[in-house]
């Protein structure tokens, strides 16, 4: 049990003060570390929880302490190959991450969603078609989208479910964690900085079905290469969905109809231009996904239906900004991987002015700017990549390329080349790490700039 073991917190972000809460309730000894010297070891005292009495420490950590270690929790941004977790586990320490720590303390339903691309989007609809069926006090959504589990766990109980977004870092450190519901959206590369290699990256995801049983259900995107194959050795019950073929059973794509099948027989459910507020085929099978984990839920198709009806883009993705000068504004601020941004410009139906670069998770862009397909008249670059992206749309035979230094010139810049009809769109293919402190921040200084401007 926790109780007997002396852990070791590593990293003090919103992830790492919500594992100390949850170590508090507990009443487990624990040591609060960051390695950024840069920090106080008071200044680390005041995040934590009141009448907390951690032991904290910056820096170096002093080799008696990490050898009196048992037990790690990791933050997800911290890799779980650095040289002190690896002596760490040299000695027997068990490796923890946040959404283990929050599935200790869990009373009620899970659903955790994953996947590289569209986690945010059907973990909102789906946190917000479980509050229409409980309401809004039985429902937590948690993990990646920004609320730690481990600040909402103790609120479960065996009446409430969990709805959590977990990415690849996430699922690095997970042993028990087993929701009932679970869906890998989508697998493409992505965090290859991090994991390496596409193989230790495909499982990683694989991860949330680890523990499921054919009781329960795991929702795989057949279009997908790695997920389809997934399908036939998952150890949950697959539940297919399409945008492309028809199936047998499971949900897909019918012209512009999203039907469900069951061996063979059709249920027509929802026309995607009338019924949708959402653009873009990737919300398509963000929204059919979500069906699929709300009905493995239980919740009623007239439920479902009508909270999909309602419900508006997440920010930051595909999000329409405002119209000026005749020319509409979009921030996809979450588009940090080329498939990501890729769905960006699927989404587009005017000539569009691209707004791409940032941080290098070493990926590659080919599949990208291939995907421009005649409708990106301008690509304006920034950041570490814009190199790298400029070299590889060259090579495809794209020279409208232009350079920033600042996202500021980028912004006045792209507004400068843009005409009445056209679309400018912010869906960067890449990490905004570097020059901002996260895509939240990046979306939203371009929301403002736009706002700013005159109609």
């Amino acid at each position: 049990m926790l109780e007997e073991r002396r852990c070791l917190i590593i990293g003090s972000g919103i992830s790492g003060i919500g594992a100390a809460s949850l170590l508090k309730y507990f009443n487990v000894e624990f040591i609060l570390y960051d390695g950024n010297d840069k920090l106080t070891a008071e200044e680390l005292r005041e995040r934590l929880p009141e009448g907390s009495r951690a032991v904290c420490v910056t820096g170096e950590l002093p080799r008696q302490i990490e050898e009196s270690i048992d037990t790690v929790v990791l933050s997800p941004g911290v890799p779980t190959d650095i040289d002190l977790v690896n002596r760490l586990r040299d000695r027997g320490a068990k490796i923890l991450g946040e959404i283990e720590l929050g599935f200790l303390a869990e009373k009620g339903t899970v659903a955790a969603i994953t996947g590289t691309n569209g986690k945010t989007t059907t973990t909102t609809l789906l946190g917000e078609i479980m509050k229409a069926h409980l309401g809004e006090e039985k429902v937590f959504v948690v993990g990646n989208i920004g609320n730690p589990y481990t600040m909402e766990a103790l609120k479960t109980d065996s009446g409430t479910v969990t709805v959590g977004e977990i990415s690849s870092f996430q699922l690095e450190t997970v042993h028990t964690f087993h929701p009932k519901v679970s869906a890998i959206l989508n697998i493409t590369p992505d965090h290859l900085n991090r994991h390496h290699t596409m193989e230790a990256y495909v499982a990683a995801k694989e991860a949330v079905a680890a523990n499921q049983t054919k009781e329960d259900i795991c929702v795989l995107n057949y279009d997908n290469e790695y997920t389809r194959d997934f399908a036939g050795r998952c150890p949950a019950r697959p539940v297919l969905f399409s945008s492309k073929e028809e199936l047998e059973d499971g949900y897909f794509l019918r012209g512009d109809k999203i039907v469900k099948s069951v061996s063979g027989e059709i249920q027509e459910l929802m026309d995607i231009h009338k019924d949708m507020r959402l653009v873009g085929l990737c919300n398509v099978e963000n929204v059919m996904a979500a069906i699929a984990l709300a009905q493995g839920l239980g919740v009623p198709m007239q439920t479902i239906l009508s909270v999909i009806r309602d419900f508006s883009a997440v920010e930051h993705r595909i999000e329409f900004v405002a119209s000026k000068g005749g020319v509409d504004y979009y921030n996809d601020s979450k588009g940090t991987n080329p498939d990501a941004a890729i769905q960006g410009i699927k989404a587009m139906s005017r000539p569009t002015i691209l707004i791409g670069g940032g941080y290098d998770k070493q990926n590659e862009y080919d599949e990208w700017i291939e995907s421009f397909d005649g409708k990106v008249k301008w690509l304006v670059l920034i950041g570490q990549t814009r190199e790298k992206i400029a070299e590889c749309a060259r090579a495809h035979g794209f020279t409208n390329i232009r350079f920033a230094d600042t996202y500021e010139e980028c912004l006045q810049l792209c507004t400068a080349l843009a005409e009445s009809g056209d679309a400018i769109l912010l869906s960067p293919a890449c990490a905004s790490w570097g020059m901002f402190p996260n895509y939240e921040t990046r979306g939203r200084l371009f929301k403002e700039y736009v706002n700013a401007l005159a109609d």
